[in-house]
């Protein structure tokens, strides 16, 4: 039988499910080599890769490298190498007559080119777009060896204005059907009438014929419940296949549907079978979640008919000291961090994510804005997809929508971000054909792009009058003016603040507001030696705005459905304002190590129902300094301050204010904020005064971990002093071992000017912190992590990995 035999030499798991001599997905990312440089003959399958390191996929070689400011990528690519790599993959396939065999990838960064056996199968520049390639007519006899070659250059540089990675950083997959079958995304899901009485869905499905003779076949769809119950059915006879290519359309009636929901994530399975009489030809599954989405122009924003405030995030692609690799779980954590904030939507920026990213969206209960460009034909770097939009920017969209249009959770496509060609006549005409090429492919969701100019008549995408949302990145000073200067639209935004904030680093006064740089043709010649910016929220560049004024401003404007914050969390390139050192971003509510700036709790307080109570700064001043402190705070009425058991005042916020402050004379001791409800405490928080670094604290996000060579525990690194309080200046370095079946996988601790390496299993604290994430083999056992450093008690954590 093909399936069991299948799994066995390749080692892998069927991703969506067959019956034995159907369709099989089987896991590609074990076994390939591994050459960084070019290497003349690597796409033969006689060529001696025997040296060459061997390794697991995804992989990016940029993030193993060291930081130098002569890197070609420069600081805003993170200040790490690129250049041109080399993966090579032999593999033997068992005897499959009548059968069609593919390889997709789901992102090369970039250029790749895909070679067989020393056939050329094709090349694909954008390094952010899924594709696939046909095997079949290249492959060996079964049981001889096959050679799968694949060339990237992300040499050509600067390409980008963040860090992108190099190498084949996302999943690749084996895919074997016959020759009659669902095509490659070859269905669409959608619910065009949806009550609480039924929902009507609608499958349209793209049949394959590759046997070269006109065929007829059956179609099934069935409609699943999360119990595997079939809740609705519908067979299609007699669907004759004379061509490559043949579109089914069919209707099926849910009875009393459970909607999707970001509360309520309740997903049904669209299962599709092809046959050819009694015999299964192909089994396909697409997920399915019923929900309505409907943008207003007075209203806002409403999913399933109820009004939902978007409380969004931008997310770059990386995952901080993992690079751009794609890890399930390192996604995962960034989502729960961000739900915890109360975010209830991602906007990919500025390109298509993982399809993982989406199937966990879709599972957690987050809106995706799913992005599609950040430059047209018009250039932002010099070697960016401008040189590849004419030719590639057709295909490169139809095989986004085609990809991410049955997830759940993908509420509004874009397809650009502060697109040049908005600013002349060539940005009506791109914009018109774009598009016309989503709603082509998916009629159901609204269309948009993240524009900067909100003058009607300087803005020629707008002008095109065809986007369904108007979605606007700052400026949110003249959001009033917007319904008078575009009647009758329905208006997001897109990004706010872009404030700067460097986890606990304070600059005082705190109401001294940093502009940096102050404009677009000074660059910054104040901010701080150490390349740090303040955690106030105080600092800010001329095109962006504090945190609590651009919220403030969204808030105030129930027309607006919702924003999204530049950005979720740090990341890599883009350091502005600074030049070299700083190799990474100041933007996020979360640094690049996942621990969370003050900001997060602004938003926390604004964004959930849940008591908030955050005090800051720390308390580790010079003796008579004066001292801002803030507290945010939330579902209470006031919050009174003490310092060392003497009460400082209570405060109240106004209509308008997001914070309370008190200007105190610093004296060592405990800083106490209590908040109350009518009289009642609602919550206590409280900083003391540190001592000197006496011990290392360590703290698993989970101890219970898959033996799969893939899963993660992040381990939270606390320098405290001898009465376990946190050290806030605390900057020794720890150094990590591991025993038992794990390792090190990267180390961090939020610093945007750190020259450390990620791979090193040491790190300096910053701040009091640091962070090391532990990765598990195929290995089940207990994993030992322990942690040194010079003066201080060593600790360890345990953690434990089963099959």
């Amino acid at each position: 039988m093909i399936l069991p035999l299948l799994l066995l030499l390749l080692g892998s798991r069927s991703i969506l499910g067959a019956q034995p001599g159907t369709r099989v997905v089987a896991d590609f990312n074990k076994g390939w080599k591994f050459y960084l440089g070019d290497e003349a003959g690597a796409k033969d399958a006689t060529f001696n890769d025997a040296a060459w390191r061997k390794l697991t996929l995804p992989h990016d070689w940029s993030i193993e490298g060291q930081f130098d400011e002569k890197n070609p990528a420069k600081p805003e690519g993170g200040g790490l190498p690129t250049g041109i790599g080399w993966y090579r993959k032999t593999f033997t396939m068992p005897a499959a007559k009548g059968r069609n065999v593919f390889v997709e990838f789901d992102g090369v960064y970039k250029r790749s080119e895909v070679w067989l056996n020393g056939h050329s199968l094709g090349q694909r520049p954008n390094g952010y777009i899924s594709f696939r390639y046909e095997l079949t007519r290249y492959l060996q006899p079964a049981g001889q060896p096959n050679v799968l070659a694949v060339r990237v250059d992300n040499s050509a540089q600067p390409d980008s204005r963040w860090y992108t990675g190099s190498g084949i950083y996302r999943n690749v997959r084996l895919v074997t059907t016959h020759a009659v079958a669902v095509d490659e995304w070859g269905t669409f899901v959608s619910t065009p009438a949806v009550s609480a009485q039924a929902a009507t869905v609608a499958v349209q499905t793209q049949l394959r014929n590759a046997t070269g003779t006109s065929r007829t076949v059956n179609l099934q769809t069935v409609v699943l419940d999360k119990t595997g119950r079939e809740v609705a059915r519908q067979l299609t006879s007699g669907v004759k296949l004379s061509s490559a290519a043949t579109t089914v359309s069919q209707k099926l009636i849910l009875k009393n549907p459970q909607l999707w929901s970001v509360a309520k994530t309740y997903l049904y399975r669209v299962k599709t079978t092809v046959l050819a009489g009694q015999a299964i030809e192909d089994e396909y599954e697409t997920p399915l979640g019923v929900r309505t989405c409907v943008f207003d122009g007075q209203r806002g924003f409403l999913l399933n008919g109820q009004p939902l405030r978007i409380q969004g995030v931008c997310q770059h692609h990386d995952l901080g000291a993992l690079g751009a690799a794609v890890n399930v779980r390192a996604m995962e954590r960034q989502l729960e961090i961000l739900k915890a904030v109360g975010c209830n939507a991602i906007r990919t920026a500025h390109n298509p994510p993982a399809p993982e990213l989406l199937d966990l969206c879709d599972q957690m209960g987050f809106l995706v804005l799913d992005e599609a460009f950040d430059m047209w034909q018009k250039k932002k770097n010099s070697q960016d997809y401008h040189l590849d939009f004419k030719q590639w920017h057709q295909r490169d969209l139809e095989d986004q929508i085609r990809r991410d249009r049955n997830h759940p959770s993908v509420f509004l496509w874009s397809i650009g971000n502060e697109i040049r060609e908005q600013f002349d006549s060539t940005g009506t005409r791109l914009t018109r054909e774009l598009t016309a090429t989503v709603k082509r492919l998916d009629p159901t969701r609204p269309v948009t792009s993240a524009l900067t100019e909100q003058e009607p008549a300087k803005n020629f995408i707008s002008q095109a009058g065809v986007l369904d949302v108007l979605s606007f990145n700052y400026k949110h000073a003249e959001y009033p003016k917007l319904p008078t200067s575009f009647p009758g639209q329905k208006f997001l935004a897109t990004e706010i603040a872009a404030a700067y904030e460097t986890r606990g680093h304070y600059d005082l006064p705190s109401d001294s507001l940093r502009i940096w740089p102050k404009d677009g043709k000074t660059k910054l010649t104040t901010g701080n030696p150490d390349f740090t910016a303040s955690s106030y929220d105080n600092a800010a560049p001329y095109w962006g705005a504090r945190h609590e004024a651009a919220w403030r401003a969204v808030r105030n404007s129930p027309f607006i459905s919702g924003a999204f914050v530049w950005s979720g969390f740090d990341y890599l390139g883009e350091p502005l304002p600074y030049p070299w050192p700083a190799r990474s971003s100041y933007f996020g509510l979360i640094d690049l190590a996942g621990f969370p700036k003050d900001a997060y709790y602004l938003y926390q307080s604004e964004w959930t129902s849940q008591p908030v109570l955050h005090l800051l700064p720390h308390w580790n001043w010079r003796p008579g300094q004066t001292v801002d402190v803030w507290a945010y705070y939330s579902q209470a009425d006031e919050v009174e301050l003490f310092l060392n058991g003497k009460s400082l005042g209570i405060k109240k916020k106004g209509p308008d204010d997001l914070h309370v402050m008190w200007r105190v004379p610093y004296a060592p001791g405990t800083l106490q904020a209590i908040s109350r409800r009518a009289g009642q405490t609602v919550l206590t928080s409280t900083i003391k005064t540190a001592g000197p670094p006496a011990k290392i604290e360590l703290t698993a996000d989970r101890s219970k971990l898959r033996a799969d060579a893939k899963d993660l525990s992040f381990i939270t690194v606390r320098v405290l002093d001898a009465a376990g309080n946190l050290v806030p200046d605390a900057a020794n370095l720890v150094k990590f071992s591991v025993s038992g079946p794990g390792f090190v996988a990267g180390v961090d601790n939020g610093y945007q000017a750190s020259m450390e390496s990620f791979k090193k299993p040491e790190r300096k604290a910053y701040n009091g912190m640091a962070l090391a994430i532990i990765q598990t083999t195929q290995k089940a056992g207990t994993i030992t992590l322990r942690a040194e450093a010079e003066g201080l008690e060593a600790t360890s954590v345990t953690l434990n990995s089963k099959p």
